[in-house]
């Protein structure tokens, strides 16, 4: 575990916003950038997704994790961002054991919607990345209303433009010790596990709060960075509450100031 730092607001990155002026607007608007991030491993290129130009370190470490590419940290050789023409190449170098691994499983994703199926050639691979059971940990009286207040805190880019999803990471007690911001809540929900992983915090010591509704990709990537327990601001689906059920990872949705609906 560690301390809280200024990782709890943390600045906003170079590139994130825009700032336009729309005809007939009395002011100029700030926007969130949205711009295609390409990941390749080992110079092959893994996946394509659409995401806000910030903490992208994480979000590649993140990335790679929740899908299985690696399994820890120290898997990651090297990282190097190199700009593309509209985008922007995470070029990652992992092990030899991992490249293999990759060659036998190749997954191509197009990122344009956050599913976490894009790109599967059959239902039957949907079962391809398992996570191990997780167990939730036990929350204080309070602890989602002070968590909740602590992501709206958190949410710097979003103050300034709106659009923006937020994931953080809690201690049972409420307090809010880690968050990231992208346009997608999945890929902010990577940069806050990359996050973690870079720090060698323990996901288990902790639980996970989204600004989004509870989808099946947010629970499984939770679950994949071995996290028990999810709380969403909007609703779940189905498939979240049955995948959260089948992982033992406690699932709250509807998360306002005063209440909460515990689902799995």
């Amino acid at each position: 575990m560690f301390a809280p730092d200024s990782e709890v607001t943390p600045p906003p990155a170079s590139g994130a916003l825009l700032t336009l002026h729309p005809p007939g607007a009395a002011a100029d608007e700030r926007v969130a950038v949205e711009m295609p991030v390409a990941l390749t491993v080992n110079g092959v290129s893994q996946a394509v997704m659409l995401a806000t130009p910030a903490d992208l370190e994480d979000f590649a470490l993140g990335f790679a994790l929740s899908e299985g590419w690696i399994g820890s940290r120290r898997e990651l050789l090297d990282l190097d961002m190199l700009p593309q023409p509209g985008g922007v190449e995470l070029a990652l170098r992992v092990t030899a054991a991992r490249e293999q691994h990759l060659k036998k499983r190749r997954r191509l994703l197009a990122g344009r919607t956050g599913c976490g199926l894009c790109g599967l050639e059959s239902l039957a691979q949907m079962g391809a990345v398992q996570p191990a059971p997780v167990r939730a940990p036990v929350l204080a009286e309070g602890a989602l209303d002070r968590a909740l207040a602590g992501l709206h805190a958190a949410q710097v880019l979003n103050a300034r433009c709106g659009g923006l999803h937020g994931a953080a990471w809690c201690l049972p007690s409420g307090e809010l010790l880690l968050a990231r911001e992208d346009i997608g809540r999945h890929n902010a929900l990577d940069k806050l596990t990359g996050a973690l992983a870079r720090r060698e915090a323990d996901p288990r010591d902790g639980f996970v709060l989204m600004s989004s509704r509870a989808s099946y990709e947010l629970v499984h990537k939770t679950a994949m960075a071995g996290a028990g327990l999810l709380a969403c601001m909007s609703a779940p689906s189905s498939l979240a509450i049955e995948t959260a059920g089948r992982l033992g990872l406690q699932l709250w949705a509807f998360v306002r100031e005063g209440r909460a609906t515990r689902y799995a």
